[in-house]
């Protein structure tokens, strides 16, 4: 059986980080089990075992960052052997024991031969320890601590795979060592700041995850190469709400079968995109590619960060559908059990802030595609009916931030004219 890889679990991804093993050394897997929580540059998400087995070997820690495609674990058939680090190992031991001889040769040639057993007497006093960092095997977690706390890894016994030096294991140094840990203790913290509470006036510098690094690569990538501009509307929402209300008074009030407006926007950006095909499309360099099916990605806001995960084929779908399709994606998403095929291949993308209070703003597009429209809230505020009197009502503002290259503004305000009287006249949804 193979050694497991770090998996490439999205199209941009490069290197993960194994945030959470959840099978440990010995037990027994089978295939579709969950094995380890895999932080890509988009999101964390559980990674299944493909094979039934043992885990017989883990050579990545928790917090263990790795290039896609190095080994991470191995899961052995019955009756097979890990093939771990033992056939490196001497590789290693050679490399590093060919300067000793070297060394030893240039104080023989100098006149006090006895510096040369002088030289080599610390090696030889500690047989079982390293005195080079890259050939004791210990986790990065563990690294980072033993630098943060000042403490030398060749005064460590390891307890992991292999006699692997892991993070209990210097802790366990950290406490031997007595005070002089908490002496250095302070010197470091500022430089790991991986804790994700602030609190007011204090200044810190948090290093980035992979999904941010990602984010922010593609939002130079999305705002500078690509051409925006903005269209705005607004349109009339005592529809949309007088819908909602029908439903509710209809009993509709189970959180899971629950029609949301937002589905009703959903729904509508869909239909639009029918009526307006080409504002469903991507820059291909020397070409515009025009898609045959509207992928909706739904931006989702998580704790790391921001995901869009892809209800493919949405032209195919009722508002249930979609409604009980974005409910389920945003939930799993948020809960990390989301596939890497659910996260790609949307052709146009929908975010929401009128949840969280906005009235209106111009989304950045998600490259390849050509448009996304950004959804405001819906106030209520005194409006003009079509008699000349001011009468309560509710409005919504639709942003629309699109791929110049792709899209004109012809073609942008003839896809919100369609979103308009969609969403003006729900019933047509």
């Amino acid at each position: 059986m193979p050694e497991i890889q770090m998996p490439k679990l999205s199209d941009t991804m490069t290197e993960g980080t194994v945030v959470a093993w959840k099978k440990k050394v010995g037990d027994e897997v089978t295939a579709g089990e969950v094995l380890a929580e895999i932080e890509t540059d988009k999101a964390t998400m559980e990674w299944e075992a493909t094979d039934d087995g043992v885990l017989k070997e883990i050579f990545v820690e928790e917090g263990g960052k790795v290039n896609v495609g190095d080994r991470i674990a191995f899961i052995a058939g019955e009756g097979e052997e890990t093939p771990n680090e033992p056939a490196k190992e001497p590789q290693k031991t050679a490399e590093t024991e060919k300067p000793a001889p070297a060394e030893a040769k240039q104080p023989a040639t100098a006149p006090p031969q006895e510096q040369a057993p002088d030289k080599r007497a610390p090696a030889k006093s500690k047989p079982g320890e390293k005195t080079e960092p890259e050939r004791i095997k210990a986790s990065p977690l563990a690294r980072k601590i033993a630098a943060g706390k000042g403490i030398s890894l060749t005064t460590v016994s390891g307890t992991g795979p292999g006699g692997r030096i892991v993070e209990k294991d210097v802790e366990a140094a950290v406490s031997a060592a007595g005070p002089q840990a908490p002496a250095e203790a302070p010197t470091a913290k500022p430089t790991k700041v991986a804790a994700p509470e602030i609190s007011a006036g204090e200044t810190a510098r948090i290093v980035l995850t992979g999904m941010r690094k990602i984010i922010a690569e593609r939002l130079v990538t999305s705002l500078g190469p690509i051409p925006h501009f903005y269209l705005n509307i607004e349109i009339n929402a005592a529809p949309l709400m007088r819908v909602r209300a029908e439903l509710k008074s209809g009993g509709e009030e189970d959180d899971a079968a629950k029609i949301t407006v937002n589905d009703f926007i959903l729904k509508g950006a869909v239909v639009a995109a029918l009526r307006e095909p080409k504002v469903n499309a991507a820059f291909d360099d020397d070409a515009i590619i025009h898609y045959g099916d509207v992928n909706l990605a739904v931006a989702v806001a998580i704790e790391e960060g921001l995901v869009t995960p892809v209800i493919r084929g949405a032209q195919n779908k009722s508002l249930r559908e979609i409604s009980a399709a974005v409910k389920d994606l945003a939930q799993r998403a948020r809960n990390k059990r989301m596939k890497p095929e659910e996260f790609q291949g949307g052709t146009l993308t929908v975010s929401n802030l009128g949840s969280y209070g906005i009235d209106s703003f111009s989304a950045v597009i998600n490259p390849p595609q050509a448009i996304i429209l950004s959804i405001g809230a819906v106030v209520s505020r005194p409006v003009v009916n079509d008699a000349g009197g001011v009468v309560p009502g509710y409005r919504m503002a639709v942003g629309m931030s699109c791929d110049h290259r792709v899209v004109d503004g012809a073609i942008g305000a003839n896809y919100l004219k369609a979103l308009r009287h969609l969403l003006e006249n729900p019933s047509l949804l």
